[in-house]
């Protein structure tokens, strides 16, 4: 594709960077196929070709209008395109460098500046999160049906039935203590049955932000599967989130400040010869994986974050790997929809890898047609384009329920509550049901 960037862009590092991104594109239109957001709205403007024409034509000074964010903000970022388009085009990283300009040419609604800080003010978080989290379930009982679905459910952690009920009231209020008070605070221990890291092989496992406070089992049971394999995992000392909630809302340097706070927080232990950082949620995969390429004009975090990148690893990758023989799982007759989530197919390459491991320890994986699209959850997604978002849900819950699963599984957070909201059979993450068949004590 011919460009003329225009000089204000031109020599900049995103500049260029767009300016290579755009002349890989040949209007070819393969990607149109699997845009999930062209499937539902047949215009041009609101696929992945029709976004990358508004993208140059604003990055060669053209008038920018309120209707360029539309259709950019209707983008999953899902990156099935990506895995289509037969150029090579990265257009995950060319969208995120046209929102990023387009946040300084037009100014959102006072309501959409609202919603988006408060999304980056509370779910990376994860003390905010609990607390939000707490105060909706204990109101849960009074609200309309809709909004009941919309509350996550509770787990009930294993940390939670060890703890005496006033260090629980003492959390639960703790962020908005003062500083003072919230020193005395006792800190709550989250993995009271974590084994003890006693094997010579050791990786770190990333907690997440939703994740640690709605879905902890899923790195439960990685901790106790993995030390079946004889691999130590060490959660990742003083985690905060990946970023991705930042830079997906364009604000991108908010978004390199946690990158740069994992990183000084990880490197001791990285250094001291972990083999992988472990992640159990593809979209924080995703995240890390492009630590090396977002920090990479760093000077000081540029080596570094390539190196948490080349670390990280989903656990799929991890038990794709091993022998799996000694879990004798009796899963004969239990059928299983995997719902893979776009950030493991198209963003991390890893289509196949989970629906393979649930094969050899003998689930009985039901066909789920168009696969490849995503469910509507994206991040925040759900939030900022609920009428969207509950298309494709309904969309994807139809095909993951037409051949009568026992239970729907997934490798994200994001789409396990995004499911789990209607559907009619159990919806769990891959590994929970792994787990569940087993001993682990």
């Amino acid at each position: 594709m011919q460009t003329k960037i225009a000089e204000l862009f031109k020599n900049t590092e995103n500049g260029k960077e767009a300016e290579a991104i755009l002349r890989r594109c040949v209007h070819c239109g393969f990607c149109t196929a699997t845009c999930p957001t062209y499937q539902l709205l047949g215009d041009e403007l609101d696929g992945p070709r029709g976004r990358i024409y508004l993208i140059k034509q604003m990055l060669e000074g053209n008038a920018v209008t309120a209707k360029t964010q539309l259709h950019l903000d209707r983008c999953l970022t899902c990156q099935s395109c990506e895995t289509t388009c037969p150029s090579g085009v990265r257009y995950a990283r060319l969208i995120d460098i046209g929102r990023e300009v387009l946040q300084t040419q037009v100014k959102r609604p006072l309501k959409d500046r609202l919603i988006r800080g408060a999304l980056r003010k509370i779910i990376p978080y994860p003390e905010r999160f609990r607390l939000l989290l707490q105060v909706a379930q204990f109101i849960k009982p009074v609200l309309s049906q809709n909004l009941q679905k919309k509350i996550p459910q509770d787990e009930k952690p294993e940390w939670s039935k060890h703890t005496p009920l006033n260090l629980k009231i003492a959390d639960f209020i703790k962020p908005a203590l003062p500083k003072k008070l919230k020193l005395k605070v006792p800190v709550i221990d989250y993995n009271p049955h974590w084994p003890k890291a006693i094997h010579s092989r050791k990786m770190l496992i990333f907690p997440g932000c939703a994740q640690s406070v709605v879905k902890r089992s899923a790195n439960d049971y990685a901790v106790k599967i993995l030390d079946r394999l004889g691999i130590s995992l060490i959660e990742a000392p003083k985690s905060n989130c990946c970023g991705a909630v930042s830079h997906h809302l364009s604000a991108h340097e908010e978004g390199l400040n946690f990158m740069r706070r994992n990183i000084n927080a990880w490197w001791p232990t990285i250094e001291s010869g972990v083999e992988a950082i472990i992640v159990t949620a593809s979209a924080c995969g995703v995240m890390l994986k492009d630590y090396g390429e977002l920090l990479k004009q760093d000077q000081d975090y540029a080596q570094k974050a390539a190196r948490v990148s080349a670390l990280s690893k989903d656990i799929s990758e991890i038990l794709a790997d091993e022998d799996l023989g000694f879990l004798a799982l009796n899963a004969a007759g239990k059928k299983v929809a995997f719902q893979s989530p776009c950030t493991l197919q198209h963003g991390l390459q890893l289509a196949g890898v989970v629906e393979k491991i649930l094969s050899q320890l003998g689930f009985e994986l039901t066909s789920v047609t168009d696969s490849h699209l995503c469910c509507g959850s994206a991040g925040t997604y759900s939030v900022l384009q609920p009428e969207l978002s509950k298309k494709l849900e309904s969309n994807k819950l139809h095909a993951l329920q037409q051949g009568n699963p026992d239970v729907i599984v997934t490798a994200n957070i994001g789409c396990h509550l995004h499911l789990e909201k209607n559907a009619q059979v159990p919806v769990k993450h891959w590994l929970e049901l792994v787990g569940g068949l087993i001993q682990l004590e």
